[in-house]
């Protein structure tokens, strides 16, 4: 009986990321902040979270009947999960292009990274983040740069007034301030 654990990385048939792949020739507009995240996040998985988990999976297949073994299930479990997210990142970090919106030269109109305060027709006030794909974060306002309201807002300039598509139906919203990081 062969009691050493399978311990490769999953196959690519239970790939399901969590973002759907980009279009063919699209990019993968990324902020450094977003960029470090993610690689910091591959970091932990490659060097602390799997080597943990590798070693509880070794140490249930040595007690013996595999099939009951709660740890050893769980383990396999979740290095698959691990492997699978793993790829993911990997995959994102590669296909990554690092915007720096520091860096921005023409601060009076939006671009990827800005910050932008805008206005509907209610005079509702909402400032969003114009961010990477894998950095949308909706409770802090930041959005993907191929979202309808970032689409809309690009080169727009304080006082604009851009029609967003929305469920509704188009709305207008004014720009109202501009701003990116010092």
């Amino acid at each position: 009986m062969n009691t050493t654990p399978d311990l490769s990385p999953a196959g690519d048939d239970d790939d399901d990321d969590d973002l759907p792949p980009l279009p063919a020739g699209a990019k993968n507009y990324m902020t450094p902040e977003g960029f470090n995240r993610m690689r910091d996040e591959r970091h932990q998985l490659l060097r602390v979270e799997r080597p943990k988990v590798v070693e509880v999976v070794s140490w249930a297949a040595g007690n013996g009947d595999r099939s009951e073994n709660g740890d050893y299930l769980y383990g396999k479990k979740r290095l698959r999960e691990i492997d699978r997210r793993i790829r993911f990142l990997t995959k994102r970090i590669e296909s990554a292009e690092v915007v720096d919106p520091q860096l921005q030269k023409n601060r009076t109109q939006v671009f990827f990274g800005a910050t932008v305060t805008y206005a509907d027709v209610d005079d509702g006030r909402m400032t969003v983040t114009i961010v990477g794909r894998d950095e949308v974060d909706m409770d802090r306002h930041r959005i993907s740069w191929v979202s309808p309201v970032a689409r809309a807002l690009m080169k727009a300039k304080v006082g604009d007034v851009v029609t967003v598509r929305t469920p509704k139906g188009p709305e207008e919203v004014e720009i109202l301030e501009i701003r990116y990081p010092d």
